[in-house]
């Protein structure tokens, strides 16, 4: 009988970034376009709309080449700083300049202090785990450098496999990966993608870090835990 799996989030429930997208846009434009003159909330509205998860119900496996998911975020980022009022001239290197700045663990990835105790109190249980996320491609290495990876059955990143949560292909992809055998949980801190998109997966899943509609919600990922392993 194959071990019990626990489907992690990423982004929200084992690590974040500090200002997501729109503020890596901004410590860009801090570094390298000083006098831009905008705030975090312009950028942001500027990107709205804009990343591959705000149309989950649309799968894009042409895009599962890095390069080629690279190519249209950093397309989305282009348009949307030239909208912005930065010289179309300087919104192709500034664009550029993000997609490093993001992938750089060391500028503004942390991991949240209770991901390790929790992937170690499910593994001591007879838990596998394994990320699924609507992330970067590399997203892999991001959660590596963070020591998030060790004892990870799996990473499954939507710009890998082409379909974003809540699509029922994301889970599909985990659930056809071990076979569908043995007892599954989803953890994530979104309603719609995690808790939503599991359930219409046949899936139990917790809603951590944030209120939302979930049957099963915890403050925390020790919370999560306790669900899981008293189920």
């Amino acid at each position: 009988m194959a071990a019990p799996l626990v489907l992690w989030d990423f982004d929200g429930t084992l690590a974040w970034r500090e200002g997501l997208w729109s503020g890596c846009m901004v410590e860009v434009l801090d570094e390298l376009e000083s006098e831009h003159g905008l705030e975090h909330e312009r950028v942001r509205a500027a990107m709205r709309g804009r990343y591959p998860w705000n149309t989950p119900e649309l799968a894009h496996p042409h895009l599962c080449d890095p390069e080629r998911w690279w190519g249209e975020m950093c397309a989305q980022m282009q348009a949307a700083l030239a909208s912005l009022g930065v010289a179309d001239g300087r919104c192709g290197e500034l664009a550029q300049a993000v997609r490093e700045r993001f992938l750089d663990t060391a500028s503004g990835w942390r991991r949240f202090e209770d991901a390790p105790g929790a992937l170690d109190a499910v593994a001591a249980a007879g838990f596998r785990s394994a990320i699924l996320s609507n992330h970067v491609p590399e997203l892999e290495r991001i959660a590596a450098d963070l020591g998030l990876a060790r004892g990870m059955e799996a990473i499954f990143s939507s710009a890998v496999t082409g379909y974003e949560k809540p699509h029922p292909a994301a889970f599909e992809t985990a659930l056809e990966a071990r076979g569908r055998r043995g007892r599954v949980w989803m953890v994530g801190d979104n309603p719609r993608a995690d808790v939503a998109g599991a359930g219409a997966a046949g899936i139990p899943a917790i809603l951590v870090r944030r209120e939302g509609e979930a049957a099963r919600r915890a403050d925390g990922l020790a919370g999560a835990v306790e669900i899981i392993l008293g189920s």
